[in-house]
């Protein structure tokens, strides 16, 4: 399971909608591609579905600590 971060202030000031504000979501570990960078809705599902860029060959994770650019 991959763990992930509601943020709502950054340094203590509001985040703008041009970052993704006011509610980012932040999730460790993955190249800047894999991570989303605002929030429209939250859906749970019971597995990990592939976006548009892991069906045209990249990684699902994309992991930088292990070099998980590609399949």
């Amino acid at each position: 399971p991959r763990t992930l971060f509601l943020r709502i202030p950054h340094d203590g000031e509001p985040i703008p909608p041009e970052h993704g504000g006011p509610l980012r979501l932040v999730i460790p570990r993955l190249y800047a591609w894999e991570s989303a960078k605002s929030v429209k809705g939250i859906e749970p599902i019971a597995r990990d579905q592939p976006g548009f860029w892991e069906q045209n060959g990249y990684h699902m994770w994309g992991d930088p600590w292990k070099e998980e650019r590609f399949r």
